[in-house]
């Protein structure tokens, strides 16, 4: 019992009227107690004691009481005062029994402390005295941390399984019920069948098949839901339980396994626990292994408690997230408006930007809620509090926020999706230890760190597709739904979460109230923020086109195309890009780069971005000096080297930590802000406390890397911030008026910081002096079109030099000048080196007349007039290469004319043709000459016009420099620089914008709204800045191209032919093309002779350009194709002294995202000092004329190395180009070596090689990273001399083929184990079982220790001692190129067979070369063998039909032949279990390939294929591990174990001694002892204390054996093998276990084969005799008042309810007492090695089969009260499970509720025992039936329960009831009291019993009434005639 004494409380608020009346309850488990009310008190005493019955359940450490005064009030509810939580952990755990509370602080319903109040609780008082239970959960055990596994998986849709299996219901409510369980998984539905009573057995399982993104499916749900299926639809849901299917997959292993978990009523959240369910959940993805299942019988497991899928500590609760949705800004244009553009044409005011109807979405755990529709708003206030009620801590990990545009008539428009991860925003406090559940320690508000989902008031950014309208559909709507990385920002919403416990929410949405809208105004206080971006350069653009322009936009700040936001300086200026001379273009920006400076507001957030930005430092130095550290441990670097960089990194981590910086006087902090911080603090200790650890104590650096990368990861969760409030910078690019591309960069990693410089990621942006330039254009007066003299660039708004002001902090320096714009006018060759100058010949004529030439007889090809080619010069620089020629390679005739029709009034035609027709009145040729630069000669920098003068023909037109007749309009740009004045204060960049004062004077209405426009385009006021560099350096560029490796096959012949365009800033060079291989070696040094690059060289060395590899495919026709991309840093050498050789290293090519191979690579950027290029180092030999080779110091270090290569032979192979591959050989390439095989003869008869071993001679490096591959090309002679590529494979690694040449085979040793031989008693399954461990289910087995067999739950081929079973030869997949249908993976056409050896060789040539590896052989012929498949039973198959179940029989191939078990089905099941053998004879090789093959029965349609699996043959045959048969534990020449292989131990044992190089084993002294590889070993040794038998045979053979089973050879075994399916290839469709022998026919016949067939369940009858009843509940009551039931009882076991029996009924029980001596007999099928009944029977009428289930043997016991005209009345029922019967009480007195355990807690063993085992058992037990989830006695029944088997049930018969045979004990009637019998079959009795015994005075009183009434009736019928006799007398 718990006491709660309340003594008193202090300072209590006072009320407006006079002071409360303050009354205490205390809560309890939902139990409540009240004290009694004090009078106007603000310092009460109660000194009340309140008590609480534990009802016998120990506390737990979660328990607490809630303390809530409120102020008592006569009429209505009484009103809180305040309340605060006790937490009664001290009390549950230690061993106090009292806990004094003082001084504990009331909490009112704000969150503000008001008083205090003090109590004490105690007097833990349970029965026995408090005992120690802890639970898990519980400080102690630590729950395992959880780890995110999901960045993984390719973010592409894929296939996953998800399996669930429903194992079994406990403690569901209700009575007489038949649960049905349905689990729901991403839209599919399966439920289990429908199952009686309230602890269902159920067990089946369900697969659910999805192929969609990880990222969508781990938000997915699983539900699974218990339904009633008795009663009626709406009240059948009994309880429902959900999981994120991500949290299974964040489990080890993907896998839930046997948890219990607890279901609740989704619409009452008060309500507790609605039962239990036992389920094991798992996730597969490609290429995952299914957790094996362990079915053994678990009793540990049924602990309810332990085993929950939420601990103990941690209850579910009911939480309200309360998600304040205040208001939203910058949302964009979603609707177009026809109103609005009806509103413009009739001259209103056009209004885009409010054209959008938004509300918000939020969506958690399956529930959704929406805010209101705010119509017609861009910036809407919802001001709305979302209630979403969920149960806590949750299993769903994300909300997710959508703002969608609210559509009348369309589906509404996502505008923009966030998420909010709840692991980010709360936290368990135990993340320090790793805990991953929010604990109950949270839910009380006592954990240290922890805290409930807390969030805000925060704005979060929304991203998606560009914001710019368009009436069309998006392409890119994915992105606004969450789905990829948004490309621009689409608005942001500003919102609170806050957590509510147990709090009942009225309405799921409501109005927030004003108080708190006010609150939320600090958070909005904007700041002013400045982004300036100074552009260094832009290179690597694609042909461009037009010209580009960058823009830079935070938020809507910088977006030209919006104008919400007034115009900033955010765009760069247009500027054609210039070719860079071999494969890109650039833009030529030279000394003079753009810089971009916006002006943004938004709230002040730097105090979480310090923190960020810090830690992400502390984390990014701890990812350099950990990379380092594992490059020196992987390179073997000195012991001093590695502790210098240790004691680096361990020092730099401390001082790092020490400088977080502090929030305290922070404006606008958050609640998670503080928690967060307490959260960092508290780890960062942590990691700072075991760095300290680490710094004294390390001693194996190998040892702490695990633990400082747990620190990493650490970091790297502490480095997220959730509430970053300030959008990202967006940089787009954009192509004349069109965005192309852009890139996103986080605002934290671009603020400045004044707190340190660590925690401002962005130091010096460049050094070079800013200047502002000013432009203006200026034009000759003459005909300007009412255009203004001076204007800017637009030519739109009229521009006066004197109207220019200076901005603040700005003042000019110097005049204004004439500056030509150069960008805009290059001209088309520049940056060529060859160029074709074009000009277009015109002739015209009337149609059918003659051709003249045309009145502009030259023009280009746009019809512009240019000169003609006579006229047109060399430029200087440059030398013709050719004569004018007409350009035959078009659609012209022989001539180079083409013709057309010219249609007025245009003046040349649309289209042209080659031929010509009589109508054509147009013709054109196309004149080219080709020109070169010359090398080394300087042009004529072409200047132009002298006075910077551009010329059009027409305003608008594009400008040129060189004047042409056709010109009318000339102009020239003139600027004024500024300089920053001296001042004090922000930068003066960040005053530019808007700042420049310009008179803005219209002439006319019409050029007042242009002038508007254009400013509104070009934002015409601000400046544009540049950033000039006065200094640039030279450098010197080296990039050494290696070789690559793996990289994609696009071509048909399955290679590629690889190039690579190296880039570097503005320049890119070309490796040369290397032909048809997927490795190439290029070995080339590029070299750039002089890059110029400005700014200062010490900060380029910190953060040096990279070097872009882009490898691309060459092809003879059609675009050459991208095979993918890489980066390499170069290393940057500042002084000629700085000697360090850059290392090559692998860089990872990646294309599409995804890895496409490796390129070996580095480089060195060297600075050029002014005139000396004698510092250079070396020029590298060269290997043509322009081919540098890759240096020596830089190239890797080789050796001779022999490659011995065991060619055995191909298989599997497909045909090529629709032939088949008849006559092939095999090359064998590496390192530019090759050799190739034989040619084989015949691929039908003999796919082998005739001659096996080839030997290559190699240079390979030494170091093991640098070795070239050895690429296998499978080539097919073919008639006519053709010889195709069919297929070919690349071996990456060669270290797993070097070996030691002089070495021979080695020892391996296994250890024996003992053994005796089997009786006939025990089947082959007893081994099987024994072998497994499943000592159930071979109970005899077991204690005898006989043979076991070794069970592999994985392919033989697995098992790593047998190296996969490839020792003798490996299988190589052979691959083709590029296939037809674009898929990823490339096709296999076929398989070698064969091995490699890789040793070196010695340098000396005199020394002899070491013998060959490959010797010992087998012939290479083929050969005839038996084959004998053993298939024992299939585990958790993919159903296929629609009941969840599968028929499934094998189907095997081998070869040509092929075997249907078809007939021998076994019905209704996923783990059949088949049992079955086959023997077949076939060639090998030929027929290597054995598929074993699980189908699905179908009567009517098709069988599906299940899945099947592939064993290859060969393989077996052919290991040197004994593959094809496995070595029994005893030589036995008869008996059940007879020897099964064809050669006997000894005859194994020299074969093995042959291929091992020893000498052969000699036996001694009759075979008693024997010598083998340097040993003796002795049989008496061996075989000590063991049986010998005579089954046994001689001892040279069993000692043989022995030596054998030491040698590491395949013993007897069963394997597991995987089955796969076509339908998803990658993931497991069940598993087979099975083995394969096999036998050579040429060796002699093989022993007898094993048998398996499946166990027979045997007949048990289970025999109840009920003999009474007592205390029953009296049910009825009789006519004559009494209280009496009619009571009979019924039995059954559970899955046999159609075998349900009842005794006769026992009449009229008065005291519940009834006596039946009443027999029920069971009779059921069991199989006693699994401890299971085995149920037959049809599911439907209709089903064909019976279906097998396997249930727990259980009994049921119901008592019912007999209604003969109403439904009887069920009053009470026990379930016995036979296994674990609970033992009965002798007496009727001691039997009560308590023997039956209540499910939660584990029975003492002692109280449960096996009838199996006890045979008979008798007494009393007690039956309840449930009300209101309470338990009630129902009554108690006496009852006799033995178990017999057949046999014993024909020795010994016994009936039914009182049948014959009545004996085994005989039962004699019923001793039934005279009151027991029916009232309507017994008339008598019921006279005498009912009527007589009740009314018996009233029959008595009624006789004698009667007596007096007949007495005085016959006296007064007498009286008259007595009378007048008497008077007359007549007879005197």
């Amino acid at each position: 019992m718990l006491r709660v004494a309340v003594e008193s409380a202090a300072g209590l608020p006072k009320k407006k009227l006079g002071s409360p009346d303050p009354i205490a309850s205390v809560v309890f488990k939902d139990e409540k107690k009240k004290t009694k009310p004090v009078s106007s008190e603000l310092n009460p005493v109660w000194n009340e004691t309140l008590e609480f019955d534990l009802k016998g359940v120990p506390l737990d450490s979660s328990s607490y009481i809630d303390v809530i005064v409120k102020d008592y009030e006569t009429l209505g509810k009484d009103k809180l005062i305040g309340s605060a939580k006790v937490s009664l952990k001290d009390l549950a755990i230690s061993q106090v029994k009292s806990l004094p509370v003082k001084n504990l602080a009331l909490v009112d319903e704000n969150g503000k402390s008001i008083g205090v109040a003090g109590g004490e609780e105690g007097d833990v008082t349970d029965g026995g005295g408090q005992g120690a239970v802890t639970s898990p959960g519980e400080p102690g055990h630590k729950i395992r941390s959880r780890t995110r596994k999901r960045h993984i998986l390719a973010n592409k849709p894929q296939d996953f399984q998800i399996r669930v299996r429903v194992i079994e219901g406990r403690q569901l409510p209700g009575n007489n019920i038949k649960p049905v369980v349905k689990v729901h998984v991403c839209g599919e539905t399966h439920r289990t069948r429908i199952r009686k009573g309230n602890n269902p057995y159920f067990d089946e399982i369900f697969f659910f098949n999805v192929n969609m993104l990880p990222s969508e499916l781990f938000d997915e749900v699983v539900s699974f839901r218990v339904y009633n299926s008795n009663s009626f639809r709406a009240d059948c849901l009994m309880g429902e339980f959900k999981l994120d299917i991500g949290y299974i997959y964040d489990e080890p292993a993907h896998c839930i396994m046997k948890k219990w978990i607890l279901l609740n009523d989704p619409d009452d959240s008060s309500s507790g626990a609605k039962g239990y369910l036992k389920v094991s959940m798992f996730v597969l993805g490609t290429g995952d292994e299914p957790p094996v299942e362990r079915k053994e019988q678990d009793n540990d497991k049924d602990d309810v408690e332990s085993n929950l899928l939420l601990p103990a500590g941690v209850a579910l609760r009911w939480v309200t997230l309360k998600l304040k949705v205040f208001r939203a800004e910058d949302v964009p244009q979603m609707d177009d408006s026809i109103t609005q553009t009806l509103k413009e044409a009739f001259g209103g005011q056009e209004n885009k930007k409010n054209l959008v109807d938004p509300y918000v979405e939020a969506w958690f755990a399956g529930k959704k809620l929406c805010t209101q529709i705010i119509e017609k708003n861009a910036n809407p206030e919802w001001n709305q509090q979302l209630n979403l009620k969920v149960k806590f801590p949750s299993m769903c990990e994300r909300i997710k926020l959508t703002v969608f545009d609210w559509d009348r008539l369309s589906g509404n428009d996502a505008i923009g999706t966030t998420y909010l991860d709840l692991t980010k925003i709360a936290s368990s406090g135990g993340e320090i230890e790793g805990i991953k559940y929010i604990s109950y320690a949270v839910l009380t508000g006592n954990s240290e760190i922890g805290f409930l989902p807390t969030f805000g008031p925060c704005y979060i950014n929304l991203y998606g597709s560009p914001r710019e309208f368009s009436a069309l559909s998006d392409p890119y709507e994915d992105l606004n739904l969450g789905k990829g990385e948004g490309a621009a920002y689409r608005g942001r919403i500003l919102v609170e979460l806050s957590t509510k416990l147990d709090g009942k929410a009225d309405k799921s949405v409501e109005e927030i109230p004003s108080d708190d809208i006010l609150v939320v105004q600090k958070y909005q206080r904007r700041r002013k923020y400045c982004l300036c971006a100074v552009f260094h350069s832009a290179t690597m653009i694609q042909e461009p086109g037009e010209p580009i322009q960058f823009e830079v936009s935070i938020g809507n700040y910088g977006n030209k195309m919006d104008l919400t936001c007034k115009p900033l300086a955010s765009t760069t200026q247009y500027s054609c890009a210039v070719f860079d001379g071999n494969n890109y273009y650039y833009l030529p920006w030279a000394d003079t780069k753009p810089v971009i400076a916006i002006t943004s507001f938004w709230e002040d957030i730097s105090h979480r971005l310090d923190s960020l930005n810090t830690i992400l430092y502390i984390s990014n130095r701890l990812q350099t000096n950990l990379s380092a550290l594992k490059s020196a441990v992987q390179s073997k670097a000195t012991d001093a080297r590695l502790v210098e960089i240790w004691l680096k990194l361990i020092n730099q981590l401390m001082e790092d930590i020490s400088r977080i910086p502090d929030m305290e006087g922070k404006p606008n902090l958050t609640a998670l802000d503080i928690q967060q911080k307490m959260l960092r603090d508290s780890a960062l200790e942590n990691i700072m406390k075991g760095a300290k650890h680490l710094f004294e104590e390390a001693t194996d650096v190998n040892k702490c890397l695990s633990v400082i990368e747990g620190w990493l990861d650490k970091l790297k969760q502490l480095a997220e911030e959730p509430q970053n409030s300030m959008p990202d910078v967006i940089i787009w690019m954009l192509r004349g008026e069109k965005r192309v591309a852009y890139t996103r960069i986080p605002a934290h990693q671009v603020l400045y910081s004044s707190y340190s410089e660590q925690a401002c990621e962005v130091q010096s942006l460049c050094r070079g002096n800013f200047q502002c330039i000013c432009r203006i254009g200026k034009w000759g007066t003459t005909g300007l079109l009412n255009r203004s003299k001076f204007s800017d660039v637009t030519g739109k708004v009229k521009l006066k030099q004197e109207y220019f002001l200076p901005p603040v902090g700005w003042e000019w320096e110097g005049d204004w000048r004439v500056d030509p714009e150069k960008t805009l006018l290059t001209e088309a060759d520049a940056g060529h080196t060859e160029f074709v100058d074009e000009v277009y010949e015109n002739e015209t004529r009337l149609p059918g007349g003659e051709w003249k030439l045309a009145a502009e007889p030259y023009t280009d090809v746009n019809g512009e007039k240019v000169q003609g080619p006579a006229e047109i010069e060399c430029p200087p620089g440059w030398k013709w290469e050719d004569i004018w020629t007409f350009d035959g390679n078009r659609a012209v005739d022989e001539k180079g004319w083409e013709y057309g029709v010219t249609i007025p009034p245009d003046d040349k035609p649309k289209s042209w043709v080659a031929a010509e027709k009589m109508y054509h009145v147009h013709r054109r040729k196309r004149m080219i000459r080709p020109r070169k630069r010359i090398p080394g000669a300087k042009t004529a920098e072409d200047t132009g016009d002298a006075e910077g003068w551009e010329y059009s023909s027409l305003i608008g037109w594009k400008f040129h420099r060189k004047q042409r007749s056709s010109d009318t309009f000339r102009r020239r740009r003139w600027r004024r620089k500024m300089t920053p004045a001296d001042r004090v204060g922000a930068s003066a960049i960040f005053k530019l914008e808007g700042a420049l004062g310009v008179d803005m004077e219209s002439k006319g209405d019409e050029k007042g709204t242009k002038a508007e426009t254009s400013v509104k385009q070009f934002g015409a006021n601000t400046p544009t800045v540049s950033c000039t560099f006065d200094q640039s350096n030279t450098y010197h560029l080296r990039v050494y191209v290696y070789q690559a490796r793996n990289l994609t096959a696009l071509d048909k012949d399955s290679f590629s032919d690889p190039y690579v365009h190296v880039s570097f800033l503005h320049h890119s060079q070309t490796t040369e093309t290397i032909r048809s291989t997927l490795n190439p070696t290029w070995d080339q040094t590029l070299i750039f002779k002089n890059v110029e690059i400005y700014g200062d060289p010490q900060s380029l060395a910190q953060n040096p350009p990279i070097v872009v590899m882009e490898i691309f495919d060459s092809d003879q026709v059609g675009k050459d194709e991208m095979l993918g991309r890489s980066t390499c840093v170069p290393i940057v050498k500042l002084t000629s002294g700085m000697d360090a050789s850059p290392k090559l290293l692998w860089e990872p090519v990646t294309h599409k995202n995804g890895p496409a191979g490796e390129i070996l690579v580095a480089a060195e950027l060297i600075l050029k000092t002014k005139g000396n290029d004698t510092e250079l180092p070396l020029i590298p030999p060269k290997r043509g004329e322009k081919l540098y080779m890759v240096p020596q110091g830089v190239r890797p270090v080789v050796q001779l190395t022999a490659i011995e290569v065991l060619a055995w032979g191909l298989r599997n192979m497909k045909t090529y180009q629709l032939a088949p591959v008849t006559s092939p050989s095999l090359v064998v390439e590496c390192g530019g070596e090759r050799a190739q095989t034989a040619v084989i003869k015949n691929m039908k008869k003999c796919p082998n090689f005739a001659g096996n071993v080839l030997l290559l001679k190699v240079l390979l490096p030494k170091e093991e990273m640098y070795t070239p591959p050895i690429v296998l090309k499978v080539i097919d002679h073919r008639p006519f001399g053709r010889k195709p590529v069919v297929g070919q494979c690349t071996i990456n690694f060669l270290e797993e083929f070097r070996c030691d040449p002089y070495a021979t085979g080695a020892e391996v040793a296994m250890s024996s184990k003992a053994q005796v031989l089997l009786p006939k008693t025990v089947d082959w399954w007893s081994k099987f079982y024994a072998s497994v461990g499943e000592s159930e289910r071979c109970r005899p087995y077991l204690d005898k220790g006989y043979d076991t067999l070794e069970v592999y739950d994985h392919e033989l081929e697995s098992a790593k001692e047998f190296m996969g079973l490839t020792d003798f030869c490996s299988t190589f997949k052979l691959q083709c190129g590029k296939n037809e249908s674009d898929d990823d993976d490339p096709a296999v056409v076929g398989e070698f067979k064969g091995s490699f050896k890789v040793y070196p060789l010695p340098d000396d040539p005199g020394v002899p070369p070491p013998p060959q590896q490959f010797r010992e052989l087998p012939d290479s012929v083929s050969q005839e063998c038996v084959v004998r498949i053993y298939v024992v039973q299939a585990i958790d198959l993919q159903p296929k039909d629609n009941n969840g179940k599968c028929d499934p029989y094998i189907k095997i191939s081998l070869g040509k032949k092929s075997i249907d078990d078809r007939d021998n089905y076994v019905p209704y099941t996923l783990n059949p279990v088949f049992g079955r053998m086959f023997e077949l004879t076939c060639f090998l090789p030929q027929d290597k390939d054995l598929k074993i093959a699980i189908y699905d029965f179908d009567l009517l349609s098709r069988d599906e294929k299940v899945g099947e699996t592939v064993i290859d043959l060969e393989n077996r045959l052919l290991s040197r591990f004994g593959s094809y048969c496995g070595l029994a534990q005893t030589y036995c020449i008869s008996g059940p174990n007879h020897w099964r292989d064809q050669l006997n131990p000894s005859k194994i044992l020299e074969q093995l001694a042959r291929w091992k190089g020893l000498s052969p084993p000699r036996s001694e002294d009759n075979g008693n002892t024997l010598s083998f590889g340097g040993r003796l070993y002795c049989l008496s040794d061996l075989e000590a204390n063991k049986e010998i038998h005579e089954h046994l045979g001689p001892p040279s053979e069993r000692i043989a054996l022995h030596v054998l089973r030491t040698q590491g050879l395949v013993l007897e075994h069963v394997e597991t093998r995987t089955l796969y399916s076509s339908f998803q290839p990658t993931l497991p469709q069940g598993k087979l276990q099975m083995w394969v022998d096999i036998f050579p026919k040429s060796l002699g016949p093989p022993g007898p084969p094993f048998d398996i067939s499946p166990r027979k369940a045997k007949k048990y009858f289970l025999r109840v005799i009920v003999w009474n009843t007592t205390d029953v509940v009296l049910d009825e009551t009789s006519i004559t008042g009494e209280n009496m039931s009619d009571i009979y009882v019924k039995g059954w076991m559970p899955g046999m309810e159609e075998d349900k029996q009842k005794t006769d009924v026992h009449y009229r029980s008065l005291d519940g007492d009834g006596n039946f001596s009443w027999r029920f007999v069971f009779g059921f099928e069991y199989l006693p090695a699994e401890q299971l009944c085995l149920v037959s029977k049809k599911e439907h009428f209709w089903s064909l089969d019976k279906s097998e289930f396997r249930i727990p043997p259980k009994l049921i016991v119901q008592i019912w009260d007999n209604d003969k005209f109403s439904l009887d009345d069920y009053l009470g029922a026990i379930e016995l499970d036979l296994h674990h019967v609970i033992n009965p009480s002798k007496t009727p007195e001691k039997c009560s509720l308590s023997m039956v355990p209540d499910g939660t807690t584990p029975p003492k063993s002692d109280q449960l025992k096996s009838l199996f085992d006890q045979k008979a058992v008798r007494g009393w037990w007690p039956c309840y039936m449930d009300k209101d989830g309470k338990r009630e006695l129902g009554g108690k029944v006496e009852l006799t329960l033995e178990i017999v088997n057949e046999k014993e049930a024909d020795e010994r018969p016994a009936g039914k009831g009182r049948d014959e045979p009545n004996m085994n004990p005989k039962l004699d009637p019923p001793k039934r009291p005279d009151t027991s019998f029916f009232w309507f079959t017994n008339p008598c009795k019921t006279c005498r019993f009912i009527v007589w015994r009740r009314f018996k005075w009233l029959f008595i009183g009624l006789v004698v009434l009667i007596l007096v009434l007949l007495f005085i009736g016959i006296l007064l019928y007498s009286l008259p005639n007595y009378i007048s006799m008497k008077i007359v007398k007549p007879f005197n």
